[in-house]
């Protein structure tokens, strides 16, 4: 049975209930949940910063495993209790974090034809709210296979980080989703087109003290890089989402996605917070707006947007340069900044 915590009209957004899918858990490969109780308390304890009581389900799954596999099985009974309660008869909005944008992604394009399989109706979803997306797959997976599989002392800063991001000394075999999180192998994981807009929240702040931004291709937020955040369709190495416009919102040419995947909208960009920090837990950073002022399968998207002109210190005269940002923004996390937004 999917796990609960209703609370009335506050679980829900923009009038329609919540369900949660959380990102990789590395404490997962250090030490395997013992059942899916043990799985789903994880999932609890990690959506308890903001989004816990702003849900009415989770969809929880232990990242010892593999997508098409043991997670699979895992969501699939999550999904059929939540089409049986009805939570989504009225259109339900999906939140999710980092490789929660894979799974999702996988269960967007499975749930129908499983759920018809036990003659249940599809769970009808207005929109994915992916928070640092892995869609897209992170070098740093692709790096943890490759330490898994040569032990080479010069490697040693590469292993720093690769620990960093999984907790553990990789071995082959012991790496459960990582192995889906490389970048080609994300890339090939459940990719056909869908009518569900996939609503993207990109982070770029340093993760882990910094130690694992030297090895991720592109502006990254310490763990997922902005190509894989921002939803691009391929997984050349960028700076920002949009080509006229920096994570910080500095208007400037950047190196950015030739092309989206389908239906995938970078919303916000904030280059401070951090991986996990758009969850709820950190304030102080600016957020820019990029798609806003606009409707996505009836979601209203309407940021506030106010455009700057701010000079450097060693900018004696002219006007300086053009900033856009959510105002207000700095003084308050992402995660309550986008609820309290499209609940509006």
């Amino acid at each position: 049975m999917a796990a609960t915590c209703s609370t009335g009209a506050l679980a829900q957004l923009a009038g329609h209930n919540v369900i949660l899918v959380h990102g990789f858990q590395q404490e997962d490969l250090a030490s395997p949940p013992a059942d899916m109780e043990a799985v789903k308390a994880n999932g609890e304890d990690y959506w308890r910063t903001f989004w816990l009581s702003r849900s009415e389900a989770r969809i929880d799954w232990a990242s010892d495993g593999r997508v098409e596999g043991k997670i699979a099985r895992q969501a699939y009974q999550q999904v059929k209790s939540i089409a049986r309660q009805g939570l989504c008869s009225d259109y339900c909005i999906i939140v999710s974090h980092s490789t929660g944008d894979l799974v999702t992604r996988y269960l967007l394009d499975n749930q129908a034809r499983w759920l018809a399989a036990d003659g249940l109706p599809p769970l009808k979803v207005l929109a994915s709210l992916d928070f640092s997306g892995a869609g897209g797959g992170t070098d740093l997976a692709d790096l943890a296979i490759g330490v898994a599989y040569n032990d080479s002392w010069y490697l040693a800063p590469v292993k720093a980080a690769v620990k960093a991001f999984t907790g553990i000394d990789p071995q082959p075999g012991k790496l459960g989703v990582v192995n889906d999180l490389q970048t080609n192998s994300a890339r090939n994981l459940a990719v056909s087109p869908n009518s569900i807009p996939r609503l993207r929240f990109v982070a770029g702040g340093n993760s882990y003290g910094g130690l694992t931004k030297p090895f991720i291709a592109g502006t990254d937020d310490g763990v997922v890089p902005t190509h894989s955040s921002c939803g691009s369709a391929t997984s050349d190495a960028i700076d920002s989402c949009v080509s006229n416009l920096s994570l910080a919102g500095k208007v400037s040419s950047q190196d950015a996605p030739s092309s989206l995947y389908y239906n995938h909208y970078p919303v916000l960009m904030n280059e401070g917070v951090t991986h996990s920090g758009v969850l709820g837990s950190e304030v102080g950073n600016i957020s820019v707006p990029v798609v806003n002022n606009t409707a996505l399968n009836g979601l209203q998207v309407d940021f506030a947007s106010r455009t700057y002109n701010k000079r450097a210190w060693w900018q004696l005269w002219g006007s300086g340069d053009q900033y856009i940002e959510v105002p207000g923004s700095d003084s308050t996390d992402m995660s309550t900044l986008v609820y309290t937004t499209l609940n509006d």
